[in-house]
């Protein structure tokens, strides 16, 4: 694939999908093709998937079912958005992945970053990102920041307690470690303006040249 496939990761409240939308601009001023999306979503099978993820009201939903609808949410995504995308030679700039199944699902509730691993493997074939931005903040900072953030979306994992969302962090710091050549960790944790610059200072070597 002729293109550049960059997902960004982080714990909720982290911020990662302001800052998607404003590099996104960025980029499309300078004059890159950029495609911005998100998971799961993106499209209209997987925004439907979405949906019934993350319904407040869908509090009695099994964890192996919750990853196994990531998993399909992401394969459709992919084939129908990201893939055509990249072999357009397009930057594909994607809010969240597969490292957020293994870290939500994977380690938070308890189904094994391995075995997680596994389904969305079948779901991705070798499609990887080519570069992660993780955007790095404590759980309890970031769930403030969503508490005072009146507009934003409430959904399912909002509703989870503290520890689940430690386990999140815990799991973020494990693979970031594991995978240090694509995962790029970002102190999400200062003013808007910083962390965007970091950001963008992170990305600018993996852009191809105009």
């Amino acid at each position: 694939m002729k293109g550049l496939f960059v997902s960004f990761e982080g714990g909720d409240g982290a911020g990662k999908s302001s800052i998607l939308h404003e590099i996104a601009k960025d980029l499309e001023n300078q004059g890159y093709p950029v495609v911005a999306t998100r998971e799961p979503g993106g499209i209209h099978i997987a925004e439907e998937i979405r949906h019934i993820i993350l319904d407040p009201a869908h509090t009695e939903m099994d964890g192996r079912t919750e990853a196994l609808l990531y998993a399909a949410a992401r394969r459709q995504h992919l084939v129908e958005k990201v893939m055509p995308a990249l072999d357009e030679g397009k930057v594909v700039l994607c809010d969240r992945f597969i490292d957020s199944s293994l870290a939500y699902q994977g380690h938070a509730r308890g189904l094994g970053m391995d075995e997680v691993f596994k389904v969305n493997q079948f779901a991705v074939d070798t499609c990887m990102p080519d570069v992660t931005l993780l955007f790095d903040i404590k759980p309890e900072e970031g769930l403030n920041r969503i508490a005072a953030n009146s507009g934003r979306e409430k959904n399912r994992l909002d509703l989870e307690a503290l520890d689940f969302h430690k386990k999140v962090y815990e799991a973020y710091q494990a693979l970031a470690k594991e995978n240090a050549e694509r995962i790029k960790s970002i102190r999400a944790d200062r003013s808007f303006a910083e962390v965007k610059t970091e950001a963008y200072e992170v990305l600018l070597p993996y852009l191809p040249h105009q």
